[in-house]
């Protein structure tokens, strides 16, 4: 009796082991059933008997032993419908098989599909930009001095703003910010226009002299004749004499020039006053534009793009007259002529960052060449390194620091790229561009990982165009 049971027990085990390999929710009668069950050893009719005895004494053929019974629950798996164990019944089963992939798909490589899907993505973006640089070159009369009031705008507010809080009516701030910007800009004009009148007659003087040392020393030097200087000197007068009438329509060009310029300051100094009168209120209206879940992250964006703003231009006039006091100094020391013209020269090239300052300090070398000789024109090129390297190194990052942080190539590239669009205008306000796109656009793409901003109130916003009832 005991070796039957031994038996039985066994029997049962490799029945539960040739199941679990095949299906678990499978019923097989008989492990020979099992494509996988190897041919038992040992096994004889008299056990096949004793199995089939013991079916008998169940009542009637069911699952091997260990096996679940039908209907009942999953206690190891997911339960189905009604919670009988198994893959629900209404599920149609899974196919397994790849997608088939679209006709022609298998001749292009999915490199050549995504390059091509980000070309014409790229394609429309550079149209889009293209459109709207033309649109704004249409209008540059209109553009331009409202871009220049906003920079201004940047350097004036805080002052407009302490004034505000103590006391003082927004408009009244705004118009006396506006007269001390103008004071500043009417005096500093004043004293270069006049300073360049006093020292124009001792300036031909002694360009007239630094011209004929320069003329002996290419003629000692180089193979040259005093003969073949002075044909060349013939040809181009004949050049600026025959081109009279050429000449003549560029005067009235500039004369063009000058009346736009004009009503570019006039509209430039009226849009400037409501920037600083209604700045916020009008950015409240432009951002209700915006869609109502966007608009926090928009206003945020603005805001820090603002402050960048406004520490670049306060710490560009600060490096400027630093800039512009070092040079003069040096100069006024060597005895340059027009030192005053030439500092306010190098005071608006320091706008321009690397490319500007060394141009205004090429100048002032020239002027120092040709005014007080070859020896001092030197000390002078070695006065204009000293102070852009005490520009690059110290008064840039201490002053901007992280809040302005641009890579010098990205400089380089940005101010080129503005020379080729706009020319001189593009270059002054292409690094201030770079800086706010890149704190603004930082900020939005990582916009979800801190707090949701405040959000603003685009119903305080006065509209630039509305109706009175």
């Amino acid at each position: 009796m005991l070796k039957r049971a031994s038996h039985l027990a066994g029997r049962a085990r490799e029945r539960i082991r040739a199941a679990g390999e095949a299906d678990p929710h499978g019923w097989h009668r008989h492990h020979a059933d099992h494509p996988d069950a190897a041919p038992e050893a040992g096994l004889d009719d008299a056990a096949d008997e004793a199995d089939e005895a013991d079916d008998d004494v169940q009542g009637a053929p069911g699952p091997p032993l260990g096996s679940p019974e039908p209907g009942a629950p999953d206690l190891d798996g997911p339960i189905g419908p009604g919670g009988v164990s198994g893959p629900p019944g209404d599920r149609p089963p899974r196919d397994r098989r790849r997608p088939r992939r679209p006709v022609g798909d298998d001749s292009v490589p999915s490199g050549l599909r995504t390059a091509a899907a980000w070309s014409w993505r790229l394609i429309v973006v550079l149209v889009g930009a293209y459109v709207l640089l033309y649109a704004a070159a249409y209008v540059a009369v209109v553009v331009v001095p409202v871009i220049v009031a906003l920079l201004l705008a940047a350097l004036l507010q805080p002052g407009a703003a302490a004034l505000v809080r103590r006391g003082w009516p927004h408009a009244l701030a705004a118009f006396a910010m506006l007269l001390v910007g103008l004071g500043v800009v009417a005096g500093i004009i004043t004293l270069v226009v006049n300073r360049f009148i006093d020292g124009f007659a001792d300036l031909s003087e002694q360009v007239t002299a630094g011209l004929e040392q320069v003329r002996d020393y290419v003629v000692d030097t180089f193979p040259v004749t005093e003969r073949q200087l002075d044909d060349a000197i013939e040809q181009a007068q004949g050049f600026f004499t025959g081109n009279s009438d050429e000449l003549a329509s560029g005067a009235i060009d500039t004369a063009a020039t000058v009346g736009e310029v004009f009503t570019g300051i006039v509209l430039a100094l009226f849009t400037l006053f409501f920037f600083l009168k209604d700045g916020r209120s009008i950015w409240l209206w432009l951002v209700g534009l915006f869609p109502s879940d966007a608009r926090a992250y928009v206003d945020e964006a603005a805001r820090r793009a603002w402050r960048t703003l406004i520490s670049y231009t306060r710490a560009t006039v600060i490096v400027a007259l630093v800039d512009a006091i070092g040079i003069g100094v040096g100069l006024a020391i060597l005895g340059v002529p027009l030192v005053i013209p030439l500092s306010a020269l190098v005071f608006l090239g320091a706008f321009i960052p690397i490319i500007g300052s060394f141009l205004a300090g090429s100048v002032a070398v020239l002027v120092a060449l040709v005014s007080v000789g070859p020896v001092k024109a030197l000390i002078a090129l070695a006065v204009v390194i000293l102070v852009m390297q005490v520009e690059g190194h110290i008064l840039q990052p201490l002053l901007l620091g992280r809040a302005v942080h641009v890579h010098p190539l990205a400089v380089v590239l940005a101010i080129a790229s503005g020379l080729l669009i706009a020319g001189i205008f593009g270059a002054l306000i292409a690094v201030p561009i770079v800086a706010c796109a890149n704190v603004a656009g930082t900020y939005l793409a990582r916009r979800n990982d801190g707090p949701r901003p405040p959000e603003p109130r685009p119903d305080r916003g006065k509209p630039a165009v509305g109706i009175r009832g």
